[in-house]
Formats: structure tokens, C-alpha cells, sequence
């Protein structure tokens, strides 16, 4: 069966391709499904690599324009689109819970966090520095300007459907960029909402593209093989990261990679443990453990291990798991059915391995791709499920006594993205930040993220940052004229 998604969520979204400006298709057509009760909502177009180059185009078209269009007039197009989305917040969150499957509090949030990437770069666009000196001898003066690194391609992942759109779209429009925007197949129809409020907005045709596609290889491929496209900003997993890079690296494109994490949540013996298990599950539960930001391992001092440990699982066990629409449920469904099984195949991993189930441990006998909100107490420091990035709410439990250790640990990964720690002593907070090799560090609280921070991580976890100035700065490039007066 296929939804009313007017009806359902208040809104009436486009389903094609949107290229120049213009809706449209090419007769070719994929499901988008609904997790909580796997029927398919709607049929959207299935893009191809043709329609891809085509976006291109029309990208390449728009570039000179959009480029010379003044930054307050830039300014201004996002700061209507950040309007937009306010206006119509409940309605895009509604759609958000129907592709996604999270909860709509956690929906609600997100729409919110998505519109001020918008608010935040029109006020950024007018504010692209560029520098004059003189070269140490005296010949003559150094000036540097920052130009639009030119069309970029913007490929997004189905956990953040709309915030991961306009954290690319918003700094690459600020900078004077054009773009095409690849979403997910799995959560297409956020991204179709923001690119139509950009429209609305007055963001000419061919600025902003959007292409979908069931086969996502092929079609981000041709356009990174085109001389055309000279960035490739994308989030997503570190393995496909890799292929992005070594495909992109054929032609010299630049790249921005915001890939997976295995964040680590350090909890100290003076920690708040109240405190402390609010962070942890605002770490952890949001959008239900599925996102590279999420605690993913637990390292919890010995002296308060059970304390916390009970009381995390208490909270945690009495979550609400249900269909994201009901106002009721605090935990949707995971977004698939490979997701789902691969989380039960970690938690039974570590219960085989020793292991405790504290609470959860299992799927809900239920229509959906649900998963019960899992503690895991008494794992091994090298316990398997520790070196893998979950993507689902499982929160395994170390116990350790030493700083040294626990940080030795904490690093034992090749990805750097995020760390929690909790701790009364400022000094100890301070000292641990600074020896994470993590690129973000939250410091007795469970969230990071902020259109005005600098997000980004080390290793393997990624490239450039997304947010604060360094987002915008990501889609310029340098040009240094050397000039005498």
C-alpha cells in the first residue's frame, strides 16, 4: 500500500528528479518505506547517472551567476528558506517520523537544528574574509581572495534526512557554490521539502539539484568523473568513505568527509551519576542510536559502576517503543531490516562472549524493524561489540579503574569522531579532552552538535568540517594575487 503523505503529514511533497529549477521523471521509479510498519509510502523517481549529469549541468550553468549574485542577496535566500522551514516544522517532522521511523519529539528536534544551518550561513555569507599583507622583502603585497570552489556534490545518509542536507546546501549556497544534492534512498522525501522551500525561497533554477537513486554507486561516480564537479562534500560510513576518496582522488576533487565513529563515554568517579545518565542517554538515544555522534562505549569507574549502570538501565527500560507518529513513543524503529539484525547480532555476539543483559536484549514481537533499548553489563575491554559503531540503542558497560587505561582504550580505534566525558574536576576534564583523539569533545554533557561549532573528527572518521566558519570555508578556495602599489 502507498500513503497519503499530504494527508498523513501536511505536506505535499515532489517525488521526481529536481534539475534546473523543474520537477520532473523518467519513468523509472523505487519505494520509500515506512520502518514502523514496512508498507511502502510513496514511489519516487529512480534516478540515473544521466540524470545525474544532467544536474550537473544545470549546476555548471547556474555556477557563474550564482557565484557573482552578491553575498546579502545570497544572505537572504537562506534566511527565507530558514523561515520556511519554521513554518512548516510540524508538518516536515511528521514526514521525517513516516521515512525515517524516529520518534517525533526527536523529529521535532531535528527540524529545528536543520533550519538553523540556514540561519547561521545567511549570516555567514556576508562575512568571507580574504587577507592583504606585505611579503616579508617588501616587493610587493600579498592579497588573497575566497571564490567558490565551484559545482559540488552533496551525498547524504537517511539518519539526519534534513539536517544533513542543509548543514551541506547552507554553506555551499553562502559561498557562492551550486550544488547536487544525492539523499539517501531510504529518507528521500526531507530532502525533496528543503530543496522546494529553497525553490520557494527564490534560489534559482539550477542552484540546488536533488537526483535519488536506488543504485548509488554508479550515478555518484559519473558525476565525480565529470571535470565539471570540483567537490564532493559526504557523510556516511568510513567504508564507503573510502571508495569516495580513491574515486574522487582520479580526478584531484576536492573532498569533505564526515565518516563513522565509535565515541566513547567516560564516566569518572566524582562524576554527577544523576548528571551522568542524562548525558549518557541523550548520547546514546538520540534518534534512537543511530548516529555517528552516539555513544557507542561506556567506560564507567569501578567504584561507580553499578550505580550508574542500574540506573541507566532503569531509564532506559522504561522508554515507550512504538510507531514514531504517536506522541506517546520516546523510541521508533530502526530504519531497516539489515540495521536491526545487525544490532541483534552484536548484542548476541556480547552476551556469548559473557556479557550481561541488564535490560532489553532483544526485538519486540511486532510489525516494524524495533529493537528494545539494551544495557550490557560486565564486557571485556576487547570485547567485539566495542570496535564496532552499533547504529542502534545498545549501550555496552566497561568497568575500569585507571585515567591512563581508560584513555588507552578510549583511542584503541581507528575512528576519531566524538568523546563524552563526566567529571567534577575541571583539571582532570581538561587533560583528558586533550589526550582524545577525537575531533569534538563533550565535556559533561551528553550533545555536541551546533550549526556554530566546527563538527568533524580525526582517523578514519573523516576530512574538513561541517558548521561554524570552517563549514563555509570548506567550499572556497584560496586564490593569492600578488600585487604592488
Amino acid at each position: 500500500m502507498t500513503a497519503d503523505l499530504a494527508a498523513v503529514a501536511g505536506i505535499d511533497v515532489p517525488t521526481g528528479l529536481f534539475i534546473g529549477g523543474e520537477w520532473t521523471t523518467n519513468g523509472r521509479t523505487l519505494p520509500v518505506t515506512d520502518p514502523a510498519t514496512e508498507d511502502t509510502l510513496v514511489e519516487i523517481t529512480d534516478g540515473t547517472p544521466d540524470d545525474a549529469l544532467g544536474a550537473v549541468a544545470a549546476a555548471q550553468a547556474a555556477l557563474p551567476g550564482w557565484a557573482a549574485t552578491p553575498p546579502r542577496q545570497r544572505a537572504e535566500c537562506l534566511r527565507r528558506a530558514w523561515a520556511l522551514m519554521i513554518e512548516r516544522s510540524e508538518a516536515i517532522a511528521r514526514l521525517m517520523v513516516l521515512e525515517n521511523g524516529k520518534a517525533l519529539r526527536d523529529a521535532r528536534g531535528e527540524v529545528t537544528y536543520a533550519a538553523e544551518f540556514f540561519r547561521w550561513y545567511a549570516e555567514e555569507a556576508v562575512r568571507i574574509d580574504g587577507a592583504v599583507a606585505t611579503a616579508p622583502g617588501g616587493a610587493n603585497r600579498i592579497m588573497v581572495l575566497r571564490q567558490p570552489v565551484g559545482v559540488s556534490v552533496l551525498v547524504t545518509p537517511w539518519n539526519f534526512p534534513a539536517a544533513m542536507a542543509t548543514r551541506k546546501i547552507g554553506p555551499a549556497l553562502a559561498a557562492g557554490c551550486t550544488v547536487v544534492l544525492k539523499p539517501a534512498k531510504e529518507t528521500p522525501l526531507c530532502a525533496f521539502a528543503v530543496a522546494d522551500i529553497l525553490r520557494e525561497a527564490g534560489v534559482p533554477p539550477g542552484v540546488v539539484n536533488v537526483v535519488c537513486t536506488s543504485k548509488a554507486g554508479p550515478l555518484v561516480g559519473a558525476m565525480l568523473a565529470d571535470p565539471r564537479v570540483r567537490k564532493l562534500s559526504f557523510t556516511g560510513s568510513t567504508e564507503v568513505g573510502r571508495v569516495l576518496l580513491a574515486t574522487a582522488a582520479q580526478t584531484v576533487t576536492n573532498c569533505s568527509m564526515e565518516l563513522g565513529g565509535n565515541a566513547p563515554f567516560l564516566i569518572f568517579d566524582d562524576a554527577d551519576i544523576g548528571a551522568a545518565v542524562e548525558g549518557a542517554f541523550l548520547a546514546k538515544m538520540r534518534n534512537g542510536g543511530e548516529a555517528c555522534t552516539a555513544a557507542n562505549r561506556f567506560y564507567v569507574h569501578e567504584r561507580v559502576a553499578d550505580e550508574f549502570t542500574s540506573r541507566f538501565a532503569d531509564r532506559l527500560g522504561k522508554l515507550a517503543v512504538g510507531p514514531g507518529l504517536d506522541d506517546r513513543t520516546d523510541l521508533g524503529p530502526l530504519v531497516n531490516e539489515d540495521t536491526r539484525s545487525k544490532v541483534a547480532s552484536l548484542v548476541d555476539a556480547a552476551v556469548s562472549g559473557g556479557g550481561q543483559v541488564v535490560t532489553g536484549g532483544h526485538a519486540p514481537d511486532r510489525r516494524g524493524f524495533f529493537y528494545l533499548p539494551t544495557v550490557l553489563r560486565d564486557l571485556p575491554p576487547d570485547a567485539a561489540i566495542l570496535g564496532t559503531e552499533i547504529f542502534g540503542p545498545v549501550a555496552p558497560v566497561v568497568r575500569f579503574t585507571d585515567e591512563a587505561d581508560v584513555v588507552r582504550w578510549a583511542n584503541d580505534t581507528e575512528y576519531g569522531l566524538v568523546s563524552y566525558l563526566y567529571t567534577a574536576d575541571l583539571r582532570r576534564a581538561l587533560r583528558v579532552s586533550e589526550a582524545l583523539d577525537t575531533g569534538m569533545v563533550g565535556v559533561n554533557r551528553g550533545i555536541v552538535s551546533d550549526p556554530a561549532a566546527p563538527f568533524g573528527g580525526v582517523k578514519q572518521s573523516g576530512l574538513g568540517r561541517e558548521g561554524g566558519h570552517d563549514g563555509l570555508l570548506e567550499f572556497t578556495e584560496s586564490k593569492y594575487i600578488a600585487v604592488d602599489w
